[in-house]
């Protein structure tokens, strides 16, 4: 198999000129609102031509994408070190709105996230859609595999999906959902989001990565130039769903608006304490085992754990783009690469600890996933951990976001594990979808059938028109 022809010079200043338009799109939303983004000022910042930018971004949706898809790969580059978290007040529960979740909708999902992705929002998107059907629903799913994609620079384990506008209409008319839900901010949610503002249908939307936190900790580019896009995106939603009150809070604080709590679930089945005839896998190594399962990227602060002066050993579960950088680093933690299943479960069911150390994630699902293995978790006081961890007995959380890790992985170490499982047994994946359904918009009854009638027959004028010619 031939290796792929170095880039030429000309390949070079292309890529430099995108570039160029993308840090100049960030700095025009920067200074202002996204809907004022136009191409003759990102052109003039950028120092290119209004052509040259049309050249390489037909349209607003296409240059959003490319914006969207620039800033993920920021995401998960390899940057300086991240910035603190500041702490974040928490807030009092919303009050939920009333939603019948036993009706059966036809609800479609849009997501730039899905398997083979192996991470948090893959699981919940996965495991909630295979409740909402237990529970009669009909869901359609919208996701990159159905498409063209391309790697994502950096991190090849993420595609983005290309193309996707015109497929996504059809879907929408060939299924005639009730309700929407678009879970990410990618290109299937941009196109998700351009047809029903168009359409003029409702939809909710869901937040699951901070990406303005993980662009702004690596590129000199400030944080409201993230967020501006994010306000953006989610402003035409009728609910925004967030897994934390602390997240509600942040979000708010940013200017967000509509936002409805979305809990989380874990399996109590698949992830469970280990049993006295099953196997050690932590056999040989010295105890007590301190445990981190994730992704192995900057963004997830694993360094914060990695560093500690602890006793016994450090284990780290899962791939991803900073795993040889470790090894190299940190020689006596032992990286086991990644698990699933069965396997999974047994290493966070034979570890004494899990670890934490993520200042950037909405929720954490990997810390039920431990609860529910009888594993206590030791924590940054970040968004996740601070609205499960305190007054759970389950876990223990640092001093600060910079100090104190090392003081809530000892202390987790006194906990009662029979405790930890109960706590756990308290998440539900049938109850986190009964949440999603009631944060739903369903189209109303009446309106709904007739916009599908509507829409049917103009396709039928449509296609008459080129017969008659």
């Amino acid at each position: 198999m031939k290796s792929p022809a170095p880039p030429t010079v000309r390949d070079k200043q292309r890529e430099e000129t995108r570039e160029q338009i993308l840090r100049a799109v960030a700095r025009q939303l920067d200074n202002g609102q996204m809907d004022d983004l136009s191409f003759a000022e990102v052109a003039k910042d950028a120092g290119v031509g209004e052509r040259t930018v049309y050249r390489y971004f037909p349209t607003k949706e296409a240059l959003l994408g490319a914006f969207w898809s620039w800033m993920q790969a920021q995401a998960v580059a390899t940057p300086e070190r991240p910035r603190q978290a500041r702490s974040l007040p928490r807030i009092r529960e919303a009050i939920a709105a009333t939603r019948d979740t036993h009706r059966p909708m036809r609800i479609l999902l849009a997501t730039d996230a899905w398997e083979p992705q192996v991470n948090g929002v893959v699981r919940t998107l996965t495991r909630v859609t295979a409740e909402l059907r237990a529970m009669g629903h009909t869901v359609e799913v919208v996701s990159p595999d159905q498409f063209k994609t391309f790697p994502l620079p950096t991190y090849a384990e993420i595609k983005v999906a290309i193309g996707v506008y015109e497929p996504v209409q059809e879907r929408f008319k060939a299924f005639e959902p009730e309700a929407i839900h678009i879970a990410t901010e990618g290109p299937i949610g941009l196109a998700a989001r351009r047809i029903c503002v168009e359409w003029k249908l409702p939809f909710t939307t869901s937040y699951h990565t901070r990406f303005p936190e993980y662009v702004s900790a690596r590129l000199p580019l400030p944080l409201a130039a993230g967020y501006a896009y994010m306000k953006w995106f989610h402003k035409p939603s009728g609910r925004l769903m967030v897994a934390t009150p602390t997240m509600r809070d942040e979000l708010t604080g940013h200017g967000f608006r509509n936002i409805s709590s979305w809990s989380r679930g874990v399996d109590t089945e698949a992830f469970h304490p280990r049993g006295p005839s099953d196997p050690d896998v932590f056999e040989g190594l010295a105890r007590p085992v301190f445990l981190y399962v994730g992704r192995v990227a900057v963004e997830k602060n694993i360094e914060a754990f990695l560093g500690l002066d602890l006793p016994g050993t450090k284990v780290v579960v899962g791939p991803g783009p900073q795993l040889e950088e470790l090894k190299a680093k940190y020689p006596t933690t032992v990286f086991v690469g990644s698990k699933s299943g069965e396997e999974l479960s047994a290493h966070y069911a034979c570890a004494d600890v899990f670890v934490f150390p993520s200042l950037t994630d909405t929720f954490g699902l990997v810390i039920l996933e431990a609860m529910a293995s009888g594993t206590p978790v030791a924590a940054y006081p970040a968004p996740g951990p601070i609205d499960i961890i305190p007054g759970s007995g389950a876990g223990a959380l640092a001093a600060s976001a910079t100090e104190g890790l090392r003081e809530a992985c000892l202390d987790c170490l006194k906990l009662d594990r029979k405790q930890v499982r109960a706590f756990a047994e308290k998440f539900s994946w049938r109850a986190c979808a009964e949440d999603f359904v009631r944060n739903l918009q369903p189209y109303p009854e009446p309106e709904k059938t007739r916009f599908w009638r509507r829409l049917r027959r103009l396709a039928r004028v449509r296609r008459r028109r080129p017969e008659a010619a």
